[in-house]
């Protein structure tokens, strides 16, 4: 399964609901939905600066990634960055790989 960092924002409709529901809910309610699409919560935590939420989650494929984040962004409660985690295997394939690159402007 690939592994993924969904970095969130509450806006402040997102906040209300949060202020009602509880942090432990939010998790539980995260935990289910990730478990129904087949994957698994590595971690939910709370944050202040930048963003609300930092979670990494493992699940099935990059389309249901994707999913989950249409359907946060939908929700009109939160903005959600995806981003793809690698493993130092997967990093180790990629190095392993030929790949020429012309940079734009070079001969």
């Amino acid at each position: 399964m690939a592994k993924f960092l969904f970095r969130s924002t509450y806006t402040t409709e997102g906040v209300r609901g949060l202020l009602d529901e509880g942090g432990s809910g939010r998790v539980t309610q995260t935990e289910q939905l990730i478990a129904r699409l087949g994957g698994r919560l590595e971690s939910f935590h709370f944050a202040f600066g930048g963003a609300d939420t930092y979670i990494i989650a493992e699940l099935p494929d990059n389309a249901t990634a994707a999913a989950v984040r249409l359907a946060a962004t939908a929700s009109g409660a939160v903005s959600t960055e995806t981003v793809v985690l690698l493993t130092p295997e997967e990093i180790d394939q990629a190095t392993g790989q030929k790949v020429v690159f012309r940079p734009p402007g070079a001969q």
